[in-house]
């Protein structure tokens, strides 16, 4: 089983390490939110990009994170 990932040149044994550190520095409980909040960035990069402003449902969620 040959897989790498050719951007980084990161096999399995690689991104296992990479996670262990990832969950050693921020620990087990704080991950979820840390997932979230990428996941938010993401999403507000790709709207800023298209030029979509936001619903007022929408602005109220991101002025409350």
């Amino acid at each position: 089983m040959n897989v790498t990932f050719a951007m980084f040149g990161l096999g399995p044994m690689e991104l296992i390490a990479v996670l262990a550190v990832i969950v050693f520095f921020f620990g087990a409980k704080k991950l979820p939110g840390l997932a979230k909040g990428i996941g938010n960035s993401i999403k507000e990069f790709k709207r800023g990009m298209s030029g979509e402003q936001p619903t007022e449902k929408k602005q109220a969620v991101l002025e409350k994170n």
